[in-house]
This record gives structure tokens, sequence and C-alpha cells, in this order.
């Protein structure tokens, strides 16, 4: 929990935190296409060199990077190991019983792990380059000509601001919470069975926590009228710029990069 950063913006002014969040968004949907289209290790290298020059351009620390990412890991875990176990091919590198390791299944397990990592990076870099407010205020303003159709752009922009707000605020009242359990003689190392058994004791008052905080925010939200995006006004409206422009020239050229790797090797 004390290295829980996912979502936390990092102060700067590099181009990336001057860009326009609707753009970063987009561009983010479409790395996230272009990176799930990379066939083969040139074509992930391509990705690779491409986010490792998005993070030098912001001029965000690789640990930082390495923090936002700690939280999510076990995704990338479990995704790895059902590849392991279920892709086969090749010669057999390990045999026990119904258990199977391949050298296609070592190579895919290796492959999913380097995309996962590359693309949870490289949606990380969205985050700590951009205010919630801005994030928020982006989301809406992408889901508004959906408005006239019925859909709640703001509604839905508030429920992504709040959060992004609250994923650093519960990491730290489940530290708080893990903390004042073990204070009181709580049981919680041991054997997996126990482990769960004992998780109760955390989830109860994190969920009741949550709810709590959420009473509250509402009321907040009551006492100062809050009644949505009606008569809002801004005082720094979007708008794109020349580095929006660049930074669709640099994805269109990481995508062209992806293609021809997948087509020449």
């Amino acid at each position: 929990m004390n290295v829980f950063s996912f979502g936390s913006y990092y102060p700067g002014s590099s181009p990336l935190h001057r860009m326009d969040p609707r753009a970063k968004l987009l561009l983010g949907c479409a790395f996230i296409i272009a990176a799930l289209c990379a066939r083969n290790a040139a074509a992930l290298g391509v990705v690779a060199a491409f986010v490792a020059g998005f993070y030098l351009l912001s001029r965000i620390p690789l640990v930082n990077a390495a923090k936002s990412l700690a939280p999510l890991m076990f995704i990338v875990v479990v995704a790895s190991l059902l590849n392991l176990f279920v892709v086969q091919g090749g010669a057999v590198l390990f045999e026990w019983g119904f258990i199977r390791i391949s050298e296609a299944g070592v190579g895919s397990c290796l492959f999913i792990a380097t995309r996962l990592v590359l693309m949870m990076m490289g949606m990380s870099l969205i985050t700590m380059t951009t205010l919630t407010l801005d994030l928020t205020e982006a989301f809406e303003r992408l889901l508004s000509p959906f408005a006239r159709f019925g859909l709640p752009a703001h509604e839905l922009g508030m429920i992504m601001g709040i959060a992004l707000r609250f994923l650093p605020q519960f990491a730290s009242e489940l530290a708080t919470i893990y903390h004042a359990q073990i204070s009181r003689g709580a049981g919680m190392d041991g054997s997996p069975v126990k482990g769960l058994r004992m998780l109760s004791s955390l989830m109860i008052p994190l969920f009741t926590s949550a709810f709590r905080h959420a009473e509250t925010l509402s009321a907040a939200m009551d006492a100062r009228c809050y009644h949505g995006s009606a008569g809002r006004t801004r005082l720094h409206p979007l708008r794109f710029t020349v580095l929006d422009a660049a930074g669709v020239g640099a994805l269109v050229a990481m995508t062209a990069g992806i293609v021809a790797a997948n087509m020449l090797l």
C-alpha cells in the first residue's frame, strides 16, 4: 500500500502534460489497439521504444512508473500463467501429471506479460500527466455528442473523476484497517485458507468506510446545491493544439512500425 500510486498525478510542464486531455484519452485507446496488433517480439520492441520515449519526454522517473504498475501486476501474472500452462507446442520442458510446460507456452507467457506491462505503462502515463478534473472534463466532452440520445455524459464523467480520486484513498484505508486488525491480534499470516477467512475482517470495514465516504460526498454536494452541468462555465476551456497533432503523428509512426514488423519479421 505504501507504493500505491496508480492514477496519481505527477506534476510537470512537459509536452505530454500540456496536451489536451481529450487527445490523450483518444490516443490512449488507439495505443491499446495498436499494442494488441503486435504479433512478434520485434513489434513489441517498437511499442517498448515509443513507451520509453514518451516517459523520457514526460520527465517522469521510472521508479514512479514501476510504482504505478505494482497494484495491477497480479493481472499480468494470472494472464501469463494461463498461457504458460494452456499453450502447447515445441519441445516439452517440464511435465508432471497433467501439468505440461513447452517452449511455445514459455514464449507465449513472456510475450503476453511484456505486452500487458507495456499497455499498462502507456495508460498509466495518461493519468500521471493529467489532472483528475481535466480527465473528467475530457471524458464528459467526448461523450457529450451522445447526450442528445439520453446518455448522461456529465454524470458518467463525474463518476469517473470520483473513482480516480478514491483509488489512492481506498488503498490508504485498506492499509489503516490492516494495521488496526493486526494491533487487535488478528492473524493475517498463515495458510491460504486462514487468509481467506480473515479477509472478511478487512473487506467489511473497507466497504463500510466506502459507503460512509459516499454518503458524506453526497451530503456535501447537496449542501452546495450541485445540479449537474446546467449553467456551468469553464475557467480554462479545452483546445486542441500543435502538441496534440504531434501526438497523433507519433502514434501513426508507432502503428506503421508495428505493421512493418508484423509483415517483415
